[in-house]
Formats: structure tokens, C-alpha cells, sequence
């Protein structure tokens, strides 16, 4: 039975050393080193949900669109920004509108949305980086605006 306890003791003063180590506790009594661990886990929590308030306020707010010439009549697309009901239909639309094919697509709305496109003009028209970028920015917000 003696053993028992003495055995029950070492694994208590081992738990409360892992417990003090993993703090970073200098306390050296057991109730303090308790408490100390009970504020690290509320801190962590704290840290925790200011992580994840960061990160929702960063989804909220992502919106990029970077166009790039490619050979010929060709553009590289990629857009980022915050899922929609209908940012791909909004993004296809002004496509259309300036009279652009598009010539592969990938698509991604895990997290956020996101598109990598090549499109290709149908004529040699005078469109450049600048006015497809615009186009796209204005097609993301109007369908922002619309979900509102």
C-alpha cells in the first residue's frame, strides 16, 4: 500500500514538473503552479480568438486582381477575394462583355475565392492590363454590393 502512494506521489511531482516546464511556471508550490497553468490555457484562448478575428477580418476584406500579358491577344488572370454567391458569374459576365474566351480556368472557393485564368481576346482590340484589371474590380464590387 506504502508503495502504491509513493508511486502515486513521483507520478504527481512528474505531472507538476511537465505542468511547470510547459508554463514556464517558477512557481514551486502546487496550488501556484495550478493557477499559473490556468492563466497560460486563458491566455492561449485569448491569443486563439484574436487569431481567428484576424483571420476572419482578413477573408472579409481580401480583394486582388492581377492581370498580366501573355503572347498575342492573351492574359494571365488571377483574382482573389471574398466568397460570393455569384463571383464567378459576375468575373464570366465582364468576360463576355469585353469579348474575351476563356482559354483555361482554375477555380478555388475553399476559404475565398479564387480564379487563375489565361483568357484570349477574339480580335487584335486595343484592350490592355489596366482596362481588363478595372473591369474585374468593378464586376467583384458590384457583386459585393448586390449580396449586401
Amino acid at each position: 500500500m506504502a508503495s502504491r502512494r509513493v508511486q502515486t506521489k513521483m507520478a504527481m511531482r512528474s505531472k507538476l514538473h511537465l505542468l511547470r516546464t510547459l508554463t514556464n511556471s517558477k512557481s514551486v508550490k502546487k496550488n501556484s503552479i495550478i493557477l499559473d497553468a490556468f492563466l497560460y490555457i486563458i491566455k492561449l484562448r485569448l491569443q486563439l480568438e484574436a487569431i481567428q478575428r484576424e483571420y476572419q477580418q482578413l477573408l472579409n476584406h481580401v480583394q486582388e486582381v492581377k492581370v498580366e500579358k501573355l503572347i498575342g491577344t492573351r492574359f494571365l488572370v488571377k483574382v482573389t477575394c471574398k466568397k460570393g454567391k455569384d463571383v464567378l458569374v459576375s468575373i464570366l459576365e465582364a468576360f463576355e462583355d469585353m469579348k474575351l474566351i476563356v482559354v483555361q480556368a482554375r477555380v478555388t472557393s475553399r476559404y475565398f475565392f479564387g480564379m487563375e485564368a489565361i483568357v484570349e481576346a477574339e480580335n487584335e482590340a486595343t484592350l490592355d492590363v489596366r482596362a481588363l484589371t478595372r473591369a474585374l474590380q468593378m464586376a467583384i464590387h458590384k457583386q459585393s454590393f448586390e449580396n449586401l
